[in-house]
């Protein structure tokens, strides 16, 4: 199979990644994306969910929460190429009142079952705030302390939670350009793909679609637990070695954040055209000819390729 991505974008060149998460839909709305350069990378992708998620205030589709969300589940995974789903029964909402010991005994048992290298969780502060995300991530730790095995956090850069505290007052939370190990090029359409198979969850208008909007083609991820070989590069604050091979500007936002552009390939016509911050698209486009240019007309928001509507103007 011919990969979509060139190189493996700085992710750990691990063969087997356990992602630990509370709910179902979080490893589609979440980590899709990640997982999706997991899979591409050859790795074998397991995902363990502590709930069933039957206390979602989210109620897209008729039926039962618990039924319905486990059959959502394992309906994302095949979409995103995950090997199997391990799905406990701890109550929704009550995580946090599971003993951390027990809960990392199921990680522990679970990473040892796979031969795992490595884990991939929620950032420590549960990124939304919910407090099943933040214990699910601290005995997803423990049981890597436990095993000498990376804790790879997805996280959001701070200007996106601000912007979602303005549009829809929600609490969700991000860091600083210093405290992200690695901004990881991906795509969405297989995430896309995974996030449909929640329709109980995947409602229009949910605060979630412009997350995944602001967020772009662009991961920021950070280590909890770092394994031992990496390093930061002398005097950047996030390890840029991460960054794949190519053209890119990187500079700081007026909000703060990381901004890059890019120079990519078009998946339609193959030729080159630009991804980011659009503020250097001369800078990276420099040297290829218009010949060699994407000409291919603009493509559909996120929210309109999925509810349907007019195509983005250029």
């Amino acid at each position: 199979m011919t990969s979509r991505f060139e190189g493996s974008g700085g992710l750990p060149a691990w063969d087997s990644v356990l992602v630990v998460v509370a709910h179902p839909d979080d490893e589609s709305f979440g980590l899709g994306a990640v997982i999706d350069r997991f899979v591409e990378s050859g790795a074998t992708v397991a995902v363990l969910c502590f709930t069933h998620g039957e206390a979602s205030t989210l109620h897209g589709v008729a039926g039962d929460l618990r039924t319905l969300r486990a059959s959502e589940l394992a309906d994302a995974a095949r979409v995103l190429g995950i090997s199997s789903v391990r799905l406990l029964d701890y109550p929704d909402g009550g995580l946090a009142g599971i003993p951390r010991d027990r809960l990392a005994d199921d990680v522990a048992g679970m990473a040892a079952e796979m031969r795992a290298d490595g884990l991939l969780v929620f950032d420590s502060s549960g990124v939304t705030g919910h407090p099943d995300h933040v214990q699910a991530t601290s005995v997803a730790t423990l049981a890597g302390e436990r095993l000498g095995l990376g804790v790879l956090a997805w996280t959001l850069p701070n200007p996106v939670p601000a912007q979602l505290a303005d549009e829809f007052g929600a609490g969700f939370t991000g860091h600083d350009p210093a405290e992200v190990d690695l901004v990881l090029p991906v795509l969405r359409d297989h995430q896309l793909e995974a996030v449909t198979c929640h329709p109980s969850q995947a409602v229009p208008g949910s605060v979630l679609w412009r997350r995944l909007e602001l967020l772009g083609d662009l991961e920021h991820l950070r280590w909890l637990r770092p394994p031992d070989a990496i390093q930061r590069s002398p005097g950047c604050p996030a390890v840029v070695a991460y960054i794949p091979p190519g053209v890119y500007c990187v500079h700081s936002t007026p909000t703060g954040g990381p901004s890059m552009c890019r120079q990519v390939t078009c998946r339609k016509c193959g030729n080159a055209t630009w991804a980011g911050c659009g503020q250097h698209v001369d800078q990276v486009m420099r040297g290829v000819p218009k010949s060699k240019r994407c000409a291919c007309p603009p493509t559909p928001s996120l929210v309109e390729r999925l509810f349907g509507g007019r195509k983005a103007k250029v």
